[in-house]
């Protein structure tokens, strides 16, 4: 099982470096955000500080939601899918590792150049530990769901645009508790309780969505 799991992680990571502008897509993506906001609300510390962690949070959505059309596609045209079905090992654990190894290449990215956003919109520290926080958190949920989205829609035609209709009404919850933890640092208040609602979600997203994935996939599939 666990030759199976390392065997995806390595397949991922060269994938992922022999196509590096998947993995600096949502980079670039949030750089030009982050410069073009600055831009356009200009220097005003106060609403600069007021739109940031909101900005960056809508950029990493949409960085998930861009990057979610290829989670299994690749897979599905060498082959390697209908691999993953046929193994021993079970499909939910094989579609777990693949979310996990996805969410990495595309988040972990924007998480190293965070600071540097963090200094365009004048973020303070307090601000900037709690937008790490439900960054860690939280897009871990919306990949899982993405994932189902994409299993269920990976034999359609024109699948990325159903995708999106499909998972942008289901991150809102995510979005609202993650920008509302933001609010309550800049309120000087406790933002426990969004800590565990986000926290509650991701345990309930993390014990439902691979065995899901993996059935939408078989569906799919036949």
């Amino acid at each position: 099982m666990m030759q199976a799991v390392r065997g995806i992680v390595r397949r991922e990571c060269r994938l992922a470096f022999l196509q590096p502008g998947d993995v600096l897509q949502p980079i670039i993506f949030l750089l030009l955000v982050a410069t073009l906001f600055p831009l356009a609300l200009g220097p005003n510390p106060s609403m600069l500080n007021a739109v940031g962690a909101g900005v960056i949070w809508v950029s990493a959505i949409l960085a998930i939601l861009l990057s979610l059309d290829g989670l299994f596609k690749q897979d599905q045209e060498d082959g390697t899918l209908e691999q993953y079905m046929l193994s021993p090992q079970p499909l939910w654990l094989l579609c777990f590792t693949k979310v996990v190894v996805h969410w990495m290449l595309t988040i972990v990215p924007l998480l190293i150049v965070s600071p540097l956003v963090a200094v365009f919109f004048k973020l303070s520290w307090d601000m900037y530990w709690a937008l790490i926080l439900t960054l860690l958190m939280g897009t871990p949920i919306l990949a899982f769901i993405g994932g189902i989205a994409v299993s269920l829609t990976i034999g359609l035609n024109r699948g990325g645009i159903l995708l999106g209709l499909l998972v942008l009404p289901l991150f809102i919850p995510v979005l609202i508790f993650a920008t509302s933890a933001i609010d309550a640092v800049v309120l000087q208040l406790s933002y426990n309780v969004q800590l565990a609602w986000i926290g509650a979600l991701l345990m309930l997203t993390l014990a439902f969505a691979p065995q899901t994935i993996a059935y939408g996939l078989k569906v799919s599939q036949n």
